[in-house]
């Protein structure tokens, strides 16, 4: 493996632009934000009934969006315990007592650094949350450890 490798996970969503879900440089793995949207493109935690009303679901997005960063993770030869940092976008700042209980499902006060930032949109209007990181390995990434998408 060289230096620096993109990473796109076979079976992931599609990125939205011409770029991977991940970047491996030396033993930092550098994930994309990351979303709750499917492999379909449909997004995990907003149903829209018959009627055209939404529902938006913090808890579910937020989630999904990290079993997503797991499954990024997972095709680098890491876990959500490899994180060292995390910075995560909110569309809306009252969403933030649902995102966080959430989160604390996963990790305690030896999880990764973290930093959460409201913002004005996402790339959907039904996306909530968005979630970069960043990992580091405790032994060096070969080409063998690397599950990337044919």
């Amino acid at each position: 493996m060289s230096g620096s490798d993109g990473v796109t996970v076979a079976g992931g969503a599609t990125p939205r632009g011409r770029f991977p879900h991940a970047k491996v440089s030396g033993d930092l793995v550098f994930v994309s934000g990351t979303s709750s949207r499917r492999p379909d493109n449909t997004i995990e935690g907003a149903e829209v009934d018959e009627f055209g009303t939404t529902n938006l679901d913090i808890a579910v997005q937020t989630r999904a969006v990290l079993e997503n960063i797991r499954r990024v993770l997972a095709a680098c030869g890491c876990t959500l315990d490899d994180l060292v940092q995390t910075t995560t976008f909110l569309v809306d700042m009252n969403d933030f007592g649902g995102y966080n209980a959430v989160w604390a499902d996963y990790f305690d006060e030896t999880g990764p650094a973290r930093t959460t930032v409201a913002v004005h949109d996402l790339p959907h209007p039904h996306l909530r949350i968005e979630i970069q990181a960043i990992a580091r390995r405790s032994s060096p990434i070969s080409d063998a450890t690397i599950k990337e998408e044919p």
